[in-house]
């Protein structure tokens, strides 16, 4: 049996920590990474409790209590983002997306000052993608996998994103899978978030686990049953202003 104290003393840590008090949410099932830990998790609803808040720099971000909605606004002149301040290497991040009349909405990864990754889900399809890293640099984005498919309005959508050393892959319903790698992936992250174009989406259950260091077992099997990566860069702007004045 318990003490008085050590009772008292969990009692007060769950009142000054409210996420400890439930149940870490179990993570999905994966094809490259290994959960450890839970890192982050909001169920973007009205009540959810989250000891590190999200910025929103930009669109219009409407919790309820089943959901968070966001929408681009004409005014920002720029798509939705919003955005949890908390550093990544190797992990999972799993999030059910609905389409309400958006263009677009991705699952984004940074770096401390850059793009790095997303995925991105559109009413004519689903993307993975290495950002451009640089701008007006050499580096350019690169589509690894790019399905054309029916995700029409009103419908949820899960999407699990695992990031392992140098390679992502990342799954939408447990059934569609792209990947690819590049050396940029292998660099600190930071700054997961969420973007909307166009009209809105709404967004719930929002979670990122550590994972370990090197890929799940079973891994390089399960690779070469996915379709091969895209390695081709996409053209810029800058890049085809570039080519011209050469």
């Amino acid at each position: 049996m318990k003490s008085p104290l050590a009772v008292n003393q969990t009692s007060a840590l769950l009142l000054l920590c409210p996420s400890l008090a439930m149940a870490a949410p179990e993570p999905p099932p994966t094809l490259l990474a290994k959960p450890v830990s839970a890192t982050f998790s909001d169920e973007m609803t009205l009540d959810a409790k989250t000891e590190i808040k999200w910025r929103q720099a930009k669109g219009k971000w409407t919790r309820s209590n089943s959901e968070t909605v966001v929408a681009e606004l004409e005014s920002d002149k720029h798509g939705a983002v919003g955005r949890v301040p908390v550093k990544l290497t190797n992990f999972v991040l799993a999030v059910d997306v609905r389409l309400d009349g958006a263009k677009s909405a991705t699952v984004s990864i940074n770096d401390e000052k850059e793009h790095v990754a997303r995925v991105g889900l559109s009413p004519t399809g689903f993307y993975v993608r290495k950002d451009d890293h640089d701008h007006d640099g050499p580096d350019r984005p690169v589509v690894f996998f790019n399905s054309p498919e029916k995700l029409e309005s009103g419908q949820w959508h899960t999407v699990v994103l695992e990031m392992v050393g140098d390679t992502m892959a990342a799954t939408l319903d447990g059934k569609l899978t792209g990947w690819g790698t590049d050396a940029l992936f292998k660099a600190s992250k930071a700054n997961p978030g969420l973007t909307v174009a166009g009209e809105s989406a709404a967004f719930k259950n929002f979670r990122i686990w550590e994972a370990s260091a090197e890929p799940k077992e079973g891994w390089s099997a399960q690779r070469e049953k996915l379709p091969a990566p895209n390695l081709k860069p996409q053209e810029t702007p800058a890049a085809k202003k570039k080519a011209v004045t050469k």
